[in-house]
Order: C-alpha cells, then sequence, then structure tokens
C-alpha cells in the first residue's frame, strides 16, 4: 500500500521521555515529502501544539485538538487558522461538572478555543504548564460560565485533575449521569478529561482529508496510545499502536511499533514512508 499521509497522537505517542520531541522523531518527519501532510490530533488546545508544529516544520499542516472538537486549517502558512469544526460542552454541562467538584480536591480546568482557565496556580496547573508549554488563565470558573451561557457557548474539553481515588469516582458519577452527552476518559489515574460525545479523532481526521487533501482515510497511517485514539486507528488504512499503548489500543491496532521513549513513530515513519 502506497500510503499518502500520517495522522498522529502527541502525549504518550509522538513524545520521548522527556515530554519532547526526540532528533530521530524531527529528522523522520522533515525528511517526508513536502506533499505528505502530517496531522497531529491530541486532546491538547492548539498553543499546546503550534510549538511542536514548529519544530518538525509542518505549521501549514491542519491541526486536530480537543480530541476532534476544534479542527483547524492552516492553508498557505496563515498565521490565522480556519474552523473547519468546531463542537463544545455546553455551559450547562460544564456547570454541572464543575458542581460534582465541590468539596473535593479535584481540580478543575476549563478549555474553549485556544483558552484555558484555570481555577488556581496549584500543581496541576504548573505541571501542565511545564508539559504543554502554554500558560493558564487563573481565574475564577463560574465567571467564565455565567458568559458562555449568555452567548450560548461552552468548553471544548474539561479536565478534573485530582488524588486517583477522587478521581475514580468522580467518572463513575459523570458516566451514570451524562454519559448520552459527553465522552469521559481516564488519560492517567489522576486525570478525567471529558468531551463532547460527538467528537472523535477518526471523524475529525476524514474531515480534515475531505476539506484540505484529496486523500481517503484508507491511505492514511495513524498511530496512537490510548483510548481516544481506538476509532483512529480503526478508520485509518494502517492504525499503529505504539509499544506502550492500553492493551486494548494494541487490540485494534494492524501493528505495534517500539514504545514512544523509544522512538517507534519515527520507526514506522522510515519503514513505510522514507
Amino acid at each position: 500500500m502506497n500510503y499518502r499521509a500520517l495522522c498522529t497522537d502527541i502525549d504518550g505517542t509522538l513524545l520521548d521521555s522527556r515530554r519532547e520531541l526526540s532528533e530521530r522523531t524531527i529528522k523522520a518527519i522533515r525528511n517526508l515529502d513536502k506533499q505528505t501532510p502530517v496531522i497531529l490530533a491530541s486532546s491538547r488546545m492548539p498553543s499546546a501544539m503550534r510549538h511542536l508544529q514548529q519544530e518538525l516544520n509542518i505549521l501549514h499542516h491542519p491541526l486536530i485538538c480537543f480530541n476532534g472538537g476544534y479542527v483547524l486549517s492552516f492553508e498557505s502558512g496563515s498565521i490565522t487558522p480556519a474552523v473547519i469544526n468546531t463542537i463544545q460542552i455546553p455551559a450547562t454541562l460544564c456547570l454541572a461538572i464543575v458542581a460534582l467538584a465541590h468539596g473535593t480536591s479535584i481540580h478543575v480546568s476549563l478549555y474553549a478555543n485556544d483558552d484555558w482557565h484555570a481555577p488556581q496556580m496549584d500543581q496541576w496547573t504548573e505541571k501542565e504548564q511545564r508539559v504543554t508549554k502554554v500558560s493558564a488563565q487563573v481565574t475564577e470558573l463560574h465567571p467564565i460560565l455565567d458568559n458562555w451561557q449568555m452567548a450560548g457557548t461552552g468548553a471544548h474539553k474539561v479536565m478534573c485533575m485530582g488524588p486517583e481515588e477522587e478521581i475514580f469516582e468522580m467518572a463513575t458519577k459523570l458516566e451514570a449521569q451524562f454519559a448520552d452527552q459527553i465522552h469521559i476518559y481516564r488519560s492517567k489515574s489522576t486525570y478525567l478529561e471529558i468531551a463532547p460525545k460527538a467528537i472523535s479523532k477518526a471523524t475529525a481526521l476524514e474531515l480534515v482529508l475531505r476539506h484540505q487533501f484529496n486523500i481517503d482515510i484508507s491511505e492514511v497511517v495513524a498511530f496512537g496510545d490510548n483510548y481516544n485514539d481506538i476509532d483512529m486507528l480503526r478508520a485509518a488504512g494502517l492504525g499503529i499502536a505504539v509499544g506502550n499503548a492500553r492493551e486494548e489500543v494494541k487490540a485494534v491496532a494492524d501493528e505495534i511499533t517500539l514504545n514512544s521513549i523509544e522512538d517507534g513513530v519515527a520507526v514506522a515513519i522510515e519503514k513505510y514512508f522514507l
């Protein structure tokens, strides 16, 4: 099969042990044919992905942010992106999530477009800032939610961070009350990521390919490691799980490469594209 594009998750898939791009990964992607789209698909916000695009020299390629809830095109190298798709969690549902966290030690962050609203500068905010290289807007959440309610908007992502036991309990409550409206998954034992039910990386990838490239999803190699990558790996022509992927992800993958910290994505790119 002559694959014409690749799409990859970031955290746990593309980055090394320092949570950065390795020299081998940068070299592999920079050596690709310039006509080969390289699409980053992540639960991250745009600013947390653009610096990686810059390192890879793919600033003109599209971005799938918030697991497909916010899809951006940077055609012709434009700094200001065109929004291909945007799907948000309504403000009323965000309020309900914040209310469920009240009285616990869970940190709730709200993400919309390219803004990150954090309730305080605590260990969770500081850690995310270090990893994503993005600064949070530290503010009370209720005024933000009130403004969203009046505007009829909401969050592209809600992230809950806290002790493992409380995160488990929070996930259980959300599943019981809102499973028909939101995706709820634990990206780590202490992280709970919440996205609109209507989105996925797979549907976003198909949208990008239709909008910007004359490429079918069967011609794409996709990489992932976590639950939110499963649909994308199934839909792609070749779905590759990194060696450190969850067992459920490996089970649906066509192939398993090395761990992310062993440059698994770069190894597969060298095999299929270079």
